[in-house]
């Protein structure tokens, strides 16, 4: 919790990182316990223990803070060694995009989604797109090149709608289904989909 994080220090001589630090945490505490449209700039300064001033300072509206908010919480994918197959790699990389998914930050950005208008709406998706599909997109690619040397890719596999498939899959089973993806269903989309697509 923010308030038991910043307990010990004084709220009125925390400056720079460590202030913006604390108002982010009590932005995305906010957002993951009352969503969007409760979360108030008032009660995000008082979770921060902090004046509502020190917050509009560095945000002036409501979507700029929440826009950080999320940018800033959302987890890496990392680096996928090479587990010697396309489908292991392509396995590791579908598990760590469902676990961004699921990260606070993450949950937090589906559920702002369904609660903003659409105005909102595509600057957020914007945050989905520079936080998650485009880091995914450019992996995707590495990974087949990875193959297409390993020999276990088709040479002409590479190209911007086979790097767009999975993520748009992903999203659109989170999204439209409900789903939240587990192990099995990974593997399924992965043999059915992207297996047949891909291979020599």
């Amino acid at each position: 919790m923010v308030g038991s994080r910043w307990s010990a220090a004084s709220p009125g001589r925390r400056r720079g990182p460590e202030l913006e630090r604390a108002i982010l945490d009590a932005a995305l505490e906010q957002l993951s316990t009352v969503g969007w449209h409760a979360l108030t700039m008032e009660g995000v300064a008082a979770g921060a223990r902090t004046g509502k001033a020190a917050v509009y300072r560095r945000w002036p509206s409501k979507a700029d803070l929440v826009a950080d908010v999320l940018r800033s919480g959302l987890p890496p994918i990392g680096v996928i060694s090479d587990r010697g197959s396309i489908r292991e790699d392509l396995f590791l990389l579908c598990v760590r995009m469902r676990d961004v998914m699921s990260s606070r930050a993450g949950l937090a950005l589906r559920s702002v989604l369904h609660e903003c208008d659409h105005v909102h709406a595509a600057r957020f998706q914007g945050v989905i797109r520079s936080g998650l599909h485009e880091p995914a997109q450019e992996l995707i690619g590495e990974l087949l090149a990875r193959g297409i040397a390993r020999g276990d890719v088709r040479p002409d596999a590479i190209g911007p709608y086979v790097v767009d498939v999975i993520p748009a899959l992903l999203m659109y089973g989170a999204k439209m289904r409900g789903s939240e993806w587990a192990d099995a269903d990974i593997g399924a989309m992965i043999d059915e989909v992207m297996v047949p697509a891909l291979r020599v």
